[in-house]
């Protein structure tokens, strides 16, 4: 491998030094989209198909609604 440039030699040490994002509400919507599907599949009696609209509030909220039906 050549030899690394020290500026570029720079970018990676910020990059790898910078604090990391915090992802935990993703993880917790992902646990709650989960436990949403199963719940479907055990109110409705088996596998389940979704619908979903989604928009932006003007407080900045952004709202996802979900319809879950019998799968055919």
């Amino acid at each position: 491998m050549a030899a690394v440039k020290p500026d570029m030699a720079a970018v990676m040490k910020a990059v790898a030094e910078s604090p990391k994002r915090d992802n935990s509400a993703y993880h917790k919507a992902m646990a709650d989209a989960r436990e949403a599907f199963q719940n479907a599949e055990a109110e409705l009696g088996g596998v389940v198909s979704v619908k979903t609209k989604a928009k932006r509030k003007r407080n900045g909220k952004y709202v996802v609604k979900w319809v879950f039906e019998r799968a055919d």
